[in-house]
């Protein structure tokens, strides 16, 4: 199983960028997708999540209106797109596979460093 983040780097303020999971070793379709961050000292927190035929989403309410995410069932991965970024955005994106059913199957990615600075 890997799921492997993309895109992560240095913007300025205002800036945009999108990052990217792509998923292997699992039946990705049937997953809850979920984008994760974390700032060092900090518990990591829950950013945005996609449900697994992409008809749900449901947003932070520190990204609301900036972020968005979406998944290809057919590529297996699954991108957030981020906007108008802040330097409060600065922290290490993590992807994480989601399913509870018969039990729960938890998967998570290395993360990716996003930095957000003039």
């Amino acid at each position: 199983v890997q799921l492997v983040e993309s895109g992560g780097g240095l913007v300025q303020p205002g800036g945009s960028l999108r990052l990217s999971c792509a998923a292997s070793g699992f039946t990705f379709s049937t997953f809850d997708m979920k984008w994760y961050r974390q700032v060092p000292g900090k518990e990591r927190e829950l950013v945005a999540t996609i449900g697994s035929t992409a008809t749900r989403t449901v947003y932070a309410e520190s990204v609301k209106g900036r972020f968005t995410i979406s998944r290809d069932n057919t590529k297996n991965t699954v991108y957030l797109q981020m906007n108008s970024l802040k330097p409060e955005d600065t922290a290490v994106y993590y992807c994480n596979a989601l399913r509870r059913f018969l039990g729960t199957i938890n998967y998570w990615g290395q993360g990716t460093q996003v930095t957000v600075s003039s």
